[in-house]
């Protein structure tokens, strides 16, 4: 084939492409990104129709908000606390069934029936053995011990992180099943030839060559530790239990309230701490891949 016909086939070909994208193009462009340039914007002005620019006004009142502190450090701490586990639950469980198990294709259907489960269904599942006549308070009650309204006591936290761990870790796991079976078997033939032992193969050979898909699944897991509000409110309601009062919580209170000031500026702040989190992440494991190569 020619230049001249190669570079004809290119545009036809990009062309179509183009053609195709639009219609997803244009429905992000309409209902995501210009309307998030739109809160930006408006979380620098006074109102939210025609108001005047005021620089950092909103930041600081933001800041100096005890509630939005309280739920800003309530959801520092569900993170800190949601995604290691999740991360060491997940690995644990992908080494278990990357080996020749009786019933490993059963367990592999088990961890990931959550994925597809409604959210609604998740939660009244969750509500059934918590709540104040749940299962969980009756066999308490057989055993003769006091029940627990756990969604309104400090145990809120880790009810959160419990099924915050338990709806992600399948799809954690399938992620890191992949990476495990793209680690050459011979590898670890190698090793066990020169005599390493199962610990020195597991920070030696797989944790290293699984550092890409780790780090992957690290930012996914976090994004997703940010999207449990749905389960949250579901499970708690509007006005939680403190512990479990997030940013989320007090976004939609916001918006309920019309304080669009506050919601867009603690939103353009959540969404900052996101993609700067993002981007070291990203910079650090573009950093290792170099090292290794």
């Amino acid at each position: 084939m020619s230049k001249s016909k190669l570079q004809r086939w290119m545009r036809r070909d990009a062309a179509a492409a183009l053609l195709f994208l639009a219609p997803s193009v244009m429905g992000f462009g309409i209902f995501y990104a210009i309307p998030f340039l739109l809160g930006i914007y408006e979380s620098f002005t006074d109102r939210t129709m025609g108001g005047a620019f005021v620089g950092l006004d909103n930041y600081k009142e933001l800041l100096d908000s005890g509630s939005f502190r309280k739920a800003a450090g309530h959801t520092l701490l569900f993170t800190a606390a949601g995604v290691p586990l999740l991360i060491v639950l997940s690995l644990g469980l992908a080494m278990l069934l990357n080996r020749s198990l009786y019933v490993r294709n059963g367990l592999r259907t088990a961890f990931i029936i959550p994925l597809v489960v409604p959210v609604a269904s998740i939660v009244m599942i969750w509500q059934i053995f918590f709540d104040w006549n749940g299962t969980l308070n009756a066999w308490l009650h057989a055993m003769g011990k006091e029940r627990v309204d756990w969604l309104q006591s400090d145990w809120s936290m880790g009810i959160i992180v419990m099924m915050y761990v338990w709806k992600n870790i399948g799809y954690n796991m399938i992620l890191f099943l992949a990476g495990l079976q793209s680690i050459p078997k011979d590898y670890y033939e190698t090793a066990r030839i020169e005599g390493a032992g199962r610990l020195r193969q597991l920070f030696g050979i797989t944790l290293v060559y699984l550092t890409p898909t780790m780090f992957f699944v690290v930012l996914i897991s976090i994004i997703n530790s940010f999207k449990v509000f749905r389960e949250t409110y579901l499970l708690a309601g509007d006005y939680p239990y403190d512990r479990i009062y997030m940013l989320q919580h007090f976004m939609n209170n916001m918006f309920f309230s019309l304080d669009m000031q506050k919601l867009t500026a603690a939103a353009t702040l959540m969404v900052g701490c996101i993609v700067l989190l993002v981007s070291g992440m990203l910079r650090v494991e573009r950093r290792f891949r170099e090292d290794m190569e």
